[in-house]
């Protein structure tokens, strides 16, 4: 039981960083009904961007605010060439508008930084938690539970903003019925760049704790396909649901790798996920928290 408890916290913890991850498709998908394939080149360039002004002798926190500001400069660049020619354009098109983004995205951060392997400290060490494990004898990390600590505060402030404040409000509008928004005063232009800067936001935050994880490189775009079996499960619109699927699928795939690999060869943990998504598509596609919908065909 006890080594059974050590990899469910394990899976629990990498479950709050892949809802961070989640998260971020959620802001755009809820304020533009669009999924944002760009998302996990967002991230890549967010972390890229920081650890290229601190090589230049900044300071750590001066080269994250930086890379905040560039992060807003491109979530306002994105509402005005690529959001605002294609405002009530089908979704499909919006959709390929993001692939086109992510592309973009990818090349110039490798063209400004370079395409090199980065490491990134952020000052909290990947080693056993000393206390827990001379009182449970559990094997738990340190980075894994201090990342998990913001991942789970980012998410529960951004809940509070869509639900709580006037802007949040309007999100969910626009997200609903574009036209109905515009009609009631809503500035349309104004909600996107809002969200998109927050989607950057998260993306700077994501890209700091996975690269402070696995090192700043090129596979954290690839973060887009982690969340997709989050999403799946969660619900694409749902910030519970982000929460929700994270802990389902970090836990999910570590106890099927400890206790269902050794009788498929191993390896389960990279392709369980999408087995426990497909489930979920074929019984609920909605999602656990997403929002039902039944259309007259």
């Amino acid at each position: 039981m006890q080594f059974f408890f050590e990899v469910l916290i394990g899976g629990l913890l990498a479950g709050i960083m892949y809802s961070l991850v989640a998260l971020g498709f959620v802001l755009i998908f809820k304020a533009s009904g669009v999924f944002n394939f760009a998302q996990g080149a967002m991230v890549f360039f967010a972390a890229l961007t920081t650890v290229g002004f601190a090589s230049m002798g900044v300071p750590f926190w001066l080269a994250v605010a930086l890379a905040l500001g560039v992060m807003a400069a491109l979530a306002f660049l994105t509402e005005r060439i690529v959001l605002r020619p294609l405002v009530n354009q089908p979704q499909i098109t919006l959709f390929m508008a993001t692939i086109g983004l992510s592309f973009f995205v990818e090349g110039v951060a490798q063209l400004a930084w370079g395409a090199n392997v980065r490491a990134l400290d952020l000052g909290v060490t990947d080693e056993p938690i000393e206390w827990l494990m001379d009182r449970t004898g559990m094997n738990v990390s340190k980075f894994d539970l201090v990342a998990s600590g913001i991942a789970a505060g980012l998410v529960a402030l951004l809940a509070v903003f869509f639900n709580k404040t006037r802007t949040g409000r309007a999100l969910r509008a626009v997200a609903d019925d574009h036209q109905a928004a515009l009609a009631v005063g809503i500035s349309l232009q104004k909600i996107w760049v809002i969200v998109w800067m927050t989607a950057g936001f998260v993306a700077l935050v994501t890209g700091l704790l996975w690269g402070a994880r696995n090192g700043v490189q090129f596979a954290l775009t690839f973060l887009a396909l982690k969340a997709l079996p989050v999403l799946i499960l969660g619900g694409l619109d749902s910030i519970a649901g982000a929460i929700v699927g994270g802990l389902i699928v970090g836990a999910s795939e570590k106890l099927a790798e400890v206790y269902l690999g050794p009788y498929v060869g191993g390896g389960i943990e990279s392709w369980f996920p999408y087995v426990l998504a497909l489930g979920f598509l074929l019984a609920r596609p909605e999602g656990l928290f997403g929002e039902r919908r039944i259309d007259r065909v």
